[in-house]
């Protein structure tokens, strides 16, 4: 995959945005443990930034995927991760099932206002006590007439504090397979603009990634119409394994954007004096940062090929799988050797370089533990089998 002029052209047009709508307050969102998610994706929906990959019947540019993970590369140079992940969640993460496999009349009462940044989405997986392993998630939703009632918590919501819906996996039988029993369904977190009925979230303060708010997010016999249900009932595992892998897809292209500090580290070291010369004298500082460059390139490469494997329809998930494995380790190596080169200063909690550190740590865990990116890449390898 190679990026034409007018993918250079809607990245460039991102950076901008980022420069004159993000960069000047990340610091104020870092402290406030938020961002104002209303605020600024009506300004990103009015540019078309929230629905690059989506149909143009519910306001998206529909365009392929390459464009996604372009504009994924692009959002990665927010001076804060935390705004790139929730703009992430919003665009590849809450909405790729729903505008996959929703019917029209819920793609227009959700997923349209979420494109044109009037509504803002989470993606409600993992539980307290079923993070990487979605099989054993325990949150129910019982049929009740043309309605579901739905019981259980999830855990680690991205925009939870602010999001007016969430795209939730949850059980909608009993017994069977782990992987038939579960269905998406589009659940409003608010009515009128206040909390809805049966609705509890709590706030999680995090090690890092401070500007986007996560929650845990309650359900005690919430009430929701079966027409919310995204897809066929029992289908929600299927579609969930497919929506990760635009998910990782996003937040590998984001990691991408770590070469910037390589530069601005580089371009500290060379003003940098020690023993007489600039830091970047030093032959070990050059070997690392040029092999911590080169690295980059290959998950740059890696990337590429996924995208352009499941633009084509081919079986992503084990590239997938292992550009988000390479993306988490690599991006909080470069930081960690970041910090490392800038001494004091990069220790120090108000260098941005010691924000990339917390933030980038992130990538190992969320969305599927390293862990878990080696077992299936294992999987794939024929190296054990599905009870493995």
């Amino acid at each position: 995959m190679i990026y034409t002029p007018e993918h250079r052209e809607m990245m460039d047009s991102i950076r901008r945005f980022i420069s004159a709508e993000i960069d000047p307050f990340v610091d104020e969102w870092e402290a406030a443990e938020v961002f104002p998610a209303h605020e600024l994706f009506r300004k990103m929906g009015k540019l078309g930034f929230l629905g690059i990959t989506k149909p143009e019947a519910y306001g998206g540019l529909g365009l392929d995927f390459s464009y996604g993970v372009a504009a994924a590369e692009a959002m990665g140079y927010a001076r804060a991760q935390g705004v790139a992940m929730g703009v992430g969640v919003q665009s590849n993460m809450a909405t790729p099932a729903l505008a996959a496999f929703g019917s029209d009349a819920l793609k227009r009462e959700f997923l349209a206002p979420a494109i044109a940044g009037d509504m803002v989405a989470s993606i409600g997986v993992s539980e307290q006590g079923a993070g990487s392993d979605v099989a054993s998630l325990k949150t129910r939703a019982r049929r009740d007439g043309d309605d579901y009632v739905i019981s259980g918590s999830k855990m680690w919501i991205t925009n939870g504090t602010q999001a007016d819906w969430i795209c939730l996996l949850c059980n909608t039988s009993e017994g069977g397979s782990a992987h038939k029993n579960k269905s998406l369904i589009v659940v409003p977190l608010k009515e009128d603009g206040k909390r809805a009925r049966g609705i509890e979230v709590q706030k999680i303060k995090k090690f890092g990634m401070w500007s986007s708010d996560t929650a845990q997010i309650f359900f005690d016999e919430v009430r929701v119409p079966v027409r919310h249900r995204i897809g066929e009932e029992g289908m929600g595992f299927i579609y969930q394994m497919k929506q990760f892998q635009e998910e990782r897809l996003d937040g590998a292209a984001r990691r991408l954007s770590a070469i910037a500090w390589i530069q601005e580290t580089a371009d500290y070291l060379r003003q940098r004096q020690a023993f007489g010369r600039p830091l970047l004298d030093n032959q070990f500082i050059q070997y690392k940062l040029a092999e911590l460059k080169t690295e980059l390139e290959a998950l740059r490469a890696l990337v590429y090929v996924a995208t352009k494997t499941y633009i084509e329809g081919g079986d992503v998930v084990e590239l997938a799988s292992m550009a988000k494995l390479k993306a988490g380790r690599l991006s909080r190596e470069i930081a960690d050797w970041c910090m490392q080169f800038q001494g004091g200063m990069g220790y120090t909690w108000d260098n941005p370089v010691s924000r990339a550190y917390r933030d980038y740590r992130l990538g190992s865990i969320g969305g599927g533990a390293d862990e878990v990116m080696l077992m299936v890449i294992a999987r794939h390898m024929g190296l054990m089998n599905m009870n493995g």
